[in-house]
C-alpha cells in the first residue's frame, strides 16, 4: 500500500474526497476489517475443535494418526497465521502512534 492508496482510503472513511489527478475506480465493497477477524478467529476456533476432536478419536483407538497430525499441523499453521497479523496490525498501530501530529 502507497501513501496515496492510504490517504484516499482515510477519505473515504471520513467521507471527503481527495482530489485526483485520475479518475480511480471507487474501492471494491467487501467485508469490514471486524467482520473478517471474526470470520478468522472462527476458523481458527473450528480449526482448534478438529484437531481435538481427532486426537480424542484416536486415544479412542478410532481414528488415524495420519487424520490426527494432519488436525494439529493445520491448526497450529491458523494460529500462526493469526499471530503473525496481531503481530502486523500492533507494529502498524505503534508507527502510528509515532507520527508527528
Amino acid at each position: 500500500m502507497n501513501p496515496m492508496m492510504a490517504a484516499k482510503a482515510y477519505a473515504a472513511v471520513q467521507g471527503g474526497a481527495l482530489p485526483s489527478a485520475t479518475n480511480a475506480a471507487p474501492p471494491a465493497s467487501g467485508p469490514d476489517f471486524s467482520q473478517m477477524l471474526s470470520s478468522v478467529m472462527g476458523d481458527v476456533t473450528q480449526a482448534t475443535r478438529g484437531a481435538e476432536t481427532q486426537m480424542a478419536q484416536s486415544i479412542q483407538g478410532q481414528g488415524s494418526l495420519i487424520d490426527v497430525v494432519t488436525a494439529i499441523s493445520s491448526a497450529e499453521a491458523s494460529l500462526e497465521t493469526v499471530m503473525a497479523v496481531r503481530d502486523q496490525v500492533i507494529q502498524a498501530y505503534q508507527e502510528i502512534m509515532r507520527m508527528p501530529i
